[in-house]
């Protein structure tokens, strides 16, 4: 039986940037039989634990979002974090879906697990074409493994298991740490802080022109939700938005949506991360499907979801928080 409302979806990682926006879409369109545990319901690093859950939920799709996930500074203080629990949450739940007849799993990857040094725009065949970028290695290599484990299984057992490539995300219930969010939430409490207590400048690491190619969340939700309908797909599948912006002009763009008035700093004795990073959507566009959400309103609503975040007193994840299981 294809998709439906009332097919079985386990969003694993609900309660993350992406899972948050594929469970709020699939809820949109009526979906009655969504299937949701935070970490502390389901810890996915115990493999009992998972099994149980899986057989006693049986469900028919899986979008495997749970990561543990951070900017360049989080992957260089936590490598053994990184690499240990997404080994152990790709794992458990992608033998799992084989062994409780899953119709179809989609696994979430990142475009850093790219080699270092590739052409532009990056197309799928040219993972572990070459050596990886050094600040976010270990986590690269944990999701390549997740990627490898679906294909396996795929030729295998015939399982439609799947991984999508997402590039750069951004959104609504991101990780707006300094030290450990990516760059756009980081930079965005940033410039808050700094709007609110008057300070002079902002720093931003590297020298500002690496170039970078960003997709909102709810695009991301919206490849997701369409890819589970098609019939037959690549194992891997890039995901993104096809324009690019440098480092420098997107901390201007902040700057101007937050309304700071001071100067930003580049500190060039600070990692650059990769030069680009920007992924060929060819197959992705030939099923039919394009993002749909301009970069400066996606910035916009993200900055006005912060705020009122801050405003109503809830928790906007920060400096504690490594991951977003």
């Amino acid at each position: 039986m294809p998709l439906n409302p009332s097919s079985k979806i386990y969003i694993a990682g609900h309660r993350g940037l992406v899972g948050g926006a594929i469970h709020k879409l699939l809820k949109e369109k009526n979906f009655s039989h969504l299937i949701c545990r935070s970490k502390e319901e389901l810890d996915l690093r115990e493999q009992k634990a998972v099994f149980s859950f899986f057989e006693k939920e049986r469900p028919e799709y899986v979008v495997l979002a749970a990561a543990k996930v951070g900017g360049i500074h989080a992957n260089q203080t936590y490598p053994a974090h990184f690499i240990y629990d997404n080994l152990a949450i790709q794992q458990h739940v992608i033998h799992a879906a084989y062994l409780y007849g899953v119709k179809r799993l989609i696994f979430l990857g990142s475009a850093c697990i790219y080699p270092r040094e590739t052409l532009h725009p990056i197309q799928e065949h040219e993972l572990l074409s070459g050596p990886l970028e050094a600040t976010n290695e270990a986590y690269a290599i944990a999701k390549i493994a997740g990627f490898k484990l679906c294909e396996s299984y795929y030729k295998q057992y015939g399982c439609d298991f799947l991984g999508l490539m997402p590039t750069n995300l951004y959104g609504p219930g991101d990780n707006f740490s300094i030290e450990q969010g990516h760059v756009i939430p980081g930079l965005m409490r940033k410039f808050q802080e700094a709007k609110e207590g008057l300070q002079e400048k902002v720093e931003v690491w590297g020298t500002g022109e690496p170039l970078r190619e960003f997709l909102h969340s709810e695009d991301m939700a919206d490849a997701i939700f369409f890819l589970l309908q098609q019939e037959k797909l690549p194992r891997l599948i890039n995901v993104g938005s096809g324009i690019e912006i440098s480092i420098k002009e997107l901390a201007q763009l902040i700057k101007k949506i937050v309304g700071y008035g001071g100067d930003i700093f580049f500190n060039e004795n600070k990692p650059n991360g990769v030069s680009r990073r920007c992924l060929d959507n060819s197959i992705l566009r030939s099923l039919g499907w394009e993002s749909k959400i301009p970069l400066e309103k996606g910035l916009t609503d993200t900055y006005q979801w912060f705020l009122h975040q801050q405003k109503e007193g809830q928790r906007v994840r920060g400096h504690s928080d490594l991951g977003s299981e």
